[in-house]
């Protein structure tokens, strides 16, 4: 949600993929790929907002947080960026997911838009549920 430096996130990019072969993940048996290449996490998160209302959002802790740190200037995308996360997790029809202590709000309104767009649509998102770690 902050802009970076394109050299800079190229790099973090590398790193992170690095620290995650160093961690054991065997890309024999788990896919790896960059999510900014993948369209349709963008695509279902548009679909999503227009599902979501702005005080439900006004009203996570990370939002008033981070606004807080950016001199009561936060930007559309902060504001939006819990719905990335739902579309992050609906798009592979998730249905455990594992989260600190810090995203289990992120991850109910995960769950209420699933609910939401089943409501309205069908049944098609799984509600996903939380795997805490006790580290």
């Amino acid at each position: 949600t902050m802009p970076k430096e394109p050299a800079v996130l190229r790099q973090n990019i590398l790193d992170t993929t690095a620290a995650i072969l160093a961690c054991g993940i065997d890309p024999k048996k788990c896919f790896l790929f960059r999510q900014s290449l993948v369209p349709e996490h963008a695509e279902l998160a548009w679909i999503l907002g227009c599902l979501t209302n702005v005080p439900r959002l006004l009203r996570l802790p990370q939002w008033k947080m981070k606004r807080a740190s950016q001199n009561s200037e936060g930007t559309v995308g902060l504001l939006t960026y819990p719905v990335l996360q739902a579309a992050d997790i609906l798009l592979y029809k998730s249905t455990r997911v594992p989260v600190g202590e810090d995203q289990v709000l992120h991850l109910e309104l995960a769950q209420d838009i699933a609910e939401h767009f089943n409501k309205k649509y069908g049944e098609f998102f799984p509600v996903p549920k939380a795997i805490l770690s006790e580290l």
